[in-house]
């Protein structure tokens, strides 16, 4: 398990992920790293953090790190492994479609923890391959916070979904809570807050590079801003799935209902951009 003394910079790790990226070939069945980045004595920067809060919508000051936070802590080092020759699935294109988060209990902002990401398996989707990373936040060796997320690679398939990927039901539609409007460099807010300068997310010339007509918000940034304002327990489990790019600027409605969470354009007729349910543990 290699033992990182700091997090990676993650701009010399998309430039290489991106200059490889036309040598992948996805498929499911290929071999990945097994490699484990463990990253031990991490503290969080207090000022980078409250900018975070800021962006996101979530109480500045508090004790405990946002719910999404440990994310951003673990996304230089799932980057690191992305971005490896020995990686399958080509870095350019990567789609973030999921995330599962288990808080067990809050996260103290000025603790010190440990950190370790690792591929876990690489799973056919109908649209392509996704690759599975797991992130772990230990607290004197105990497990505090964890996350899957699945990233796709799209590419030619048979097009049937694997047992990991069901056809998904279509919910009945929530009630909208409020409307936001996302101004267009919300993007660029939540990169110099998080890291990640995805140019995607950055500017309409950017983006349109990678076949974007206009900037589009980070999926993790729509995470984040849903739960700011829906609420988490103490101990709880997140599933989110990113189904829709966020154009910027926009304007979105938040809806609600229970342990349930939407993000989707503003209108009756709105397309779901996320959605999501919180459930206590314990």
């Amino acid at each position: 398990m290699p033992t990182l003394t700091s997090p990676p910079a993650l701009g010399p790790l998309l430039a290489r992920g991106a200059l490889l990226s036309p040598f992948k070939r996805p498929r499911p069945d290929a071999g990945h790293p097994r490699t484990r980045l463990l990253l031990p004595g991490l503290r969080v920067d207090l000022a980078r953090l409250a900018a975070y809060e800021r962006v996101c919508g979530f109480p500045t000051g508090e004790d405990c790190l946002p719910v999404t936070y440990p994310h951003v802590l673990g996304f230089p080092l799932a980057m690191r492994l992305m971005s490896d020759r020995a990686f399958p699935l080509p870095l350019l294109g990567l789609v973030h479609t999921s995330i599962e988060i288990t808080r067990h209990r809050p996260l103290p902002a000025t603790g010190t923890y440990e950190l370790t990401v690792y591929v876990d398996r690489l799973v056919p989707h109908r649209r392509g391959t996704e690759a599975r990373v797991v992130t772990e936040l230990r607290d004197v060796g105990e497990t505090v916070w964890e996350s899957t997320s699945a990233y796709l690679a799209r590419h030619r398939t048979s097009g049937t979904p694997s047992a990991e990927q069901p056809v998904r039901r279509v919910p009945d539609p929530l009630p909208v809570l409020d409307e936001w409007r996302l101004a267009g460099d919300v993007g660029r807010r939540y990169g110099a807050a998080s890291g990640d300068r995805n140019p995607i997310h950055l500017y309409p010339l950017t983006a349109r590079l990678f076949g974007f007509p206009r900037a589009i918000a980070h999926g993790m940034w729509t995470a984040a801003r849903c739960l700011a304002a829906h609420g988490t327990p103490p101990a709880a489990r997140i599933r989110t799935e990113f189904r829709a790019p966020v154009p910027l600027p926009a304007t979105v409605a938040f809806a609600a209902d229970g342990s349930r969470f939407e993000l989707r354009g503003a209108g009756d007729a709105g397309r779901v951009h996320v959605s999501g349910r919180v459930d206590r543990l314990g």
